[in-house]
């Protein structure tokens, strides 16, 4: 069994093809499976969850699952949690609900085979009400359309490929999803924070915080983590952040609370 412990894992083309390998997380707490290439699960998936408010019974949506790594260490810290998430790629969505009845949670995560992007839409049968979650979080594509070569599968260009106006949208619908006071979190590139805050007062979510993830000490910020309230008009603040690695590579003691002991990393 590997760790998925590598934050230059945790993105790329979402596109199961390939070997499986099976990954534990959270110190061995929950084991996934996972495609050997392409879009792998690791510290940012494992950060996002942990920053969720999520308290027990609790109703919880997830733009863009994946494997289920981030939704399922959300359901092992926070007991009698919910979650319903939405992801794209039919085989991915396939390897989240077996990855859920593998661990145990099969009766809390409900997985949508659909676009995000189609979230906005209210004639959709198949996805739940605007407003019907506590919170929502998502842990979306890195690449943009124009920065890097487009894959030639169709299938795995929409799901590599991330639109110029996808992150905005993405944003949009995790806030329609949220009720007023629920909460919106991402995990995303510190270069892209002035759109995201820009979206973020479009969709009226305020007392934003802003969490940076340093890979070692004195190193410039490579993750931002980013929260709002919905229909707060609280001022935006930014948090110390944490670091992630000790000099010689370690994890430092923070992040080794969050990653491998499944602790919360409260944003505020």
């Amino acid at each position: 069994m590997t760790s998925s412990m590598d934050e230059n894992r945790d993105h790329g083309p979402r596109s199961a093809a390939g070997v499986l390998t099976e990954d534990a997380f959270l110190n061995g707490r929950i084991t996934v499976m996972q495609p050997e290439k392409g879009f792998r699960a690791g510290i940012d998936s494992v950060f996002v969850a942990a920053a969720v408010p999520a308290k027990a019974g609790d109703a919880v949506f997830e733009a863009g699952t994946g494997p289920g790594v981030a939704a399922l260490c959300l359901l092992a810290r926070v007991p009698d949690v919910t979650i319903t998430g939405v992801e794209q790629d039919v085989r991915y969505a396939m390897l989240a609900e077996r990855n859920a009845e593998k661990n145990g949670f099969s009766g809390r995560l409900r997985i949508i085979r659909g676009d995000v992007r189609e979230g906005l839409r209210r004639d959709l049968a198949s996805w739940p009400e605007h407003g019907s979650f506590a919170h929502a979080f998502a842990n979306p594509p890195y690449y943009e359309e124009g920065s890097v070569q487009a894959p030639t599968a169709p299938l795995k260009s929409t799901a590599h490929v991330f639109g110029p106006e996808d992150l905005e949208t993405w944003i949009a619908v995790l806030a329609a999803m949220v009720r007023p006071r629920g909460t919106v979190t991402l995990v995303y590139r510190p270069e892209t924070l002035g759109r995201i805050l820009a979206a973020f007062e479009a969709h009226k979510l305020g007392d934003v915080r802003i969490a940076p993830l340093y890979p070692k000490p004195g190193q410039p910020a490579s993750r931002i983590l980013v929260q709002g309230v919905k229909a707060s008009r609280a001022p935006t603040r930014i948090l110390p952040g944490i670091v992630l690695h000790r000099s010689d590579g370690a994890f430092s003691l923070e992040a080794d609370m969050v990653l491998r002991h499944g602790k919360a990393f409260p944003l505020g």
